[in-house]
């Protein structure tokens, strides 16, 4: 079996060996999906991917994977003036064995990130960015990304002992542990973005050599990289080097210099293998010679933006995979069942988050506006009318103002516009169902939203003087706590609805005013045609029962208000937790694709 061979810029083919017992092979398929550009719009974009693989039993009966790939083509569309279609790859043919790491190189807009895409699929898939968890540990977020990933026939113990034998492997390099996170499945490929962007030359050669010992273990490795060291080159096994969505090069890295030469393209000064070729694909020709069978190949000036932007979006990307052979054969060696993962989700979420909720800082101004409450409104007479309008005032600030109104709806906001790159990353990846997560990522909330607010009552409403008993005390706790779950349901859905947060932070600020201003405090009078939001105000119904527990025994009316027996007011805080989160929820589905969930 031998790699298709190009003719004048490819080098000669090589012999794959190991002829191999199981194949497959992706059909050519076609995409369509809207695209942005700096100066136009991707009207739709299509992929034309073929690929083949196999794998082979070694003689202690491992499942091995080489990868081969021939004539990947990517077109983007493109929709402004007039309609112009783009090569973003145009027959790129490659392969990799067992135990060897290929280096994709080439400029920017090259179309090197896109193959990756396009063959990885998110598989064992190392992204360039590092998306971790910043307040877990390296054992906490190897452990947690162990106990989702790892098949359930596993036990917890052994869960955890692949987690400490990665760590001692590869060790505690925050690179490293984006790596770590793909390598605790113990993928037979796998795919690296960028993997030394940001680090210094010796930390990028640890790196790399890094990677050549996971590929002895019976592992295949694929990485983008920009511009290698001289030392960092010679450490790759084989290189793909693209100019302009072509193929200018294909085989071992070591005799990259030589087949040049041997076409007539040789540096005119003594430089950087890579340095070379890289101003041999961007079209920097001042200290190169180059033959006229390869001009039309390597990139004139610079790339233009929208090729630089037209890699498929990790949807695309995960339907193109998820018919094939291989992507079966990948399910079965992560052992995915989708079984329930709630409970390992909360717990993540809870250790991510305590740092968060419980900083001194947060501690310091709750109870300082606690004390500072307690002091103005000290012992406040609740006998005459006076000390009731008085009192009402300090009701209705701990139902509108601080932790109980503003305060949930403004940090919920931040939960899935924050973590939209780790769901996205951790979905494509099949780690959890999307019910999953957001049942986790919710509930995992509630112990701590509900601490801090049971210190700061405890202090204003006995500073307060506000009815001494147990049963009123606890049900302004309880109503305290569902306008608290009720706020934070608004903020999750404004946030997951829009995913923007300055956008979504601006519409809550609307509405919380509007909502605050109906709460019947300020205006007790409000016009019959803008009456109705009041009751879509969680500020409205909790201060009627604030109100409720603490007056109904000495008068009906205050502020104008009537107190009922409060069945409407708890029957809508309680449809506002369920029907926000459940907003929330389908915005989330509603933006499957985009997000490559």
């Amino acid at each position: 079996m031998q790699t298709q061979r190009r003719r004048d810029f490819m080098s000669p083919s090589h012999h794959l060996q190991d002829v191999l017992n199981l194949c497959f092979a992706a059909k050519k398929q076609s995409f369509r999906e809207p695209l942005a550009a700096a100066t136009s719009s991707f009207d739709h974009h299509r992929a034309a991917y073929s690929s083949t693989a196999a794998t082979t039993q070694s003689n202690d009966a491992a499942s091995l994977i080489l990868l081969r790939f021939t004539d990947v083509t990517y077109k983007a569309t493109l929709k402004g003036m007039r309609t112009v279609e783009k090569d973003i790859l145009n027959g790129i043919s490659g392969s990799v064995n067992l135990g060897e790491v290929l280096a994709l190189m080439g400029p920017s807009g090259s179309g090197k990130t896109t193959l990756l895409n396009l063959l990885g699929g998110r598989i064992g898939f190392v992204t360039q960015d590092d998306v971790l968890f910043p307040h877990l540990t390296v054992k906490e977020t190897l452990t947690y990304a162990a106990l989702l990933r790892l098949p359930k026939t596993l036990t917890r113990e052994q869960k955890e002992k692949r987690a400490m034998d990665v760590i001692y492997e590869l060790g505690l390099e925050r690179k490293r542990v984006s790596i770590a996170n793909e390598i605790i499945i113990n993928p037979s490929l796998l795919f690296l973005d960028e993997l030394t962007s940001d680090l210094d030359s010796t930390t990028a050669l640890r790196t790399v050599q890094m990677l050549h010992d996971i590929a002895e273990d019976s592992k295949t490795v694929l990485t983008t990289i920009h511009q290698p060291s001289s030392r960092l080159f010679h450490k790759f096994d084989k290189l793909i080097l693209l100019g302009k969505g072509s193929l200018l090069y294909f085989g071992k890295a070591s005799e990259a210099m030589v087949y040049f030469s041997s076409i007539g393209c040789s540096p005119m000064i003594a430089m950087n293998p890579a340095e070379f070729l890289l101003d041999l694909a961007n079209g920097n020709l001042h200290d190169v010679s180059v033959p006229s069978e390869l001009e039309d190949k390597v990139q004139m000036g610079n790339s233009d933006a929208e090729i630089q932007n037209g890699k498929p979006s990790p949807a695309v990307v995960h339907e193109q995979h998820k018919n094939t052979e291989f992507y079966s054969l990948y399910i079965q060696q992560k052992g995915l069942m989708h079984h329930n993962n709630n409970k390992i989700g909360t717990l993540r979420g809870i250790k991510e988050r305590r740092h968060e909720y419980f900083s001194w800082l947060r501690i310091t101004q709750v109870l300082s506006t606690a004390f500072i409450l307690g002091l103005l409104w000290w012992q406040s007479d609740s006998n005459s009318p006076k000390g009731v309008q008085a009192q009402a005032g300090l009701l209705f600030f701990i139902s509108v103002r601080i932790f109980w109104g503003f305060f949930p709806v403004f940090t919920a906001i931040f939960t899935f516009p924050q973590e939209g790159a780790m769901l996205s990353k951790e979905r494509t990846a099949d780690m959890y169902r999307l019910s999953a997560y957001f049942v986790a990522r919710t509930t995992s909330d509630l112990p701590l939203d509900l601490v801090l607010p049971v210190l700061f009552l405890l202090v204003v409403y006995f500073m307060a003087g506000l009815r001494l008993s147990a049963g009123p005390f606890f049900l302004s706790l309880l109503t305290v706590f569902l306008c608290i779950v009720a706020a934070q349901g608004l903020g999750l859905a404004k946030g997951a609805t829009l995913m923007d947060l300055k956008r979504a932070t601006t519409l809550a600020s609307v509405t919380v005013m509007a909502f605050m201003l109906a709460g019947g405090f300020f205006v007790q009078k409000v016009p019959i045609f803008i009456s109705w939001i009041r009751y879509l105000s969680f500020n409205y119904h909790t201060f009627k029962l604030l109100l409720k527990v603490q007056y109904e025994h000495i008068t009906p009316t205050i502020n104008g208000m009537r107190i009922d027996n409060g069945i409407i007011e708890v029957s809508a805080l309680v449809a506002m937790v369920f029907g926000y989160r459940l907003l929330a929820y389908l915005s989330l589905g509603r933006m499957k694709l985009q997000s490559g969930a």
